[in-house]
């Protein structure tokens, strides 16, 4: 496996937590990340994420996980 670009695998989202404030959707470089009907977050084109894990970092209510492989 490279070390250079870790692999995305997927988001994990506590939808309970999720306050929908957009947050993560904002900070996202590739706009892997969207707010659904119930305005909660989803990654909505998961095959543009970079695994920068900026969405995780800047969720004031720790609602996001970024799951990628080394």
């Amino acid at each position: 496996m490279s070390k250079d670009k870790p692999t995305y695998k997927e988001h994990r989202v506590e939808r309970e937590w999720c306050k929908g404030c957009g947050i993560c959707v904002h900070f996202c470089p590739k706009n892997v990340l969207a707010l659904d009907q119930e305005q909660k977050v989803m990654a909505a084109r998961p095959e543009d994420c970079i695994c920068c894990r900026l969405c995780e970092y800047r969720c004031p209510d720790l609602a996001i996980e970024v799951i990628c492989e080394d």
